[in-house]
């Protein structure tokens, strides 16, 4: 077993892949965060393998992350973006097996 961290600044407008797609292992688990102050507000989403954001989750308000595990969960590239105006930060976890 692997496990990965990785954290990206997301520039305002910006967008990046938060995750890669493994490509001998398989994931089992991941955890995207949001690294900001409980009180700011921003606009926060990612996509898996969507670079264009045409179908996305939003990681703002209470919410600021995204978790899952199992044997079955997304294998491909896990894409930010920051619509908001300010700069944050974006910690990722993956565990593969």
């Amino acid at each position: 077993m692997v496990q990965t961290l990785r954290s990206v600044k997301m520039l305002a407008g910006d967008k990046a892949i938060i995750l890669e797609r493994p490509h001998i292992l398989h994931r089992i688990f991941m955890n995207i965060s949001v690294i900001e102050a409980q009180s700011a507000w921003y606009d926060a989403r990612i996509s898996f393998d969507d670079p264009q954001f045409l179908s996305f989750f939003y990681l703002s308000g209470a919410k600021k992350y995204f978790e899952v595990q199992g044997e079955d969960i997304f294998q491909g590239d896990v894409w930010g973006y920051n619509a908001s105006s300010a700069d944050f930060w974006v910690s990722s976890t993956e565990i593969l097996h």
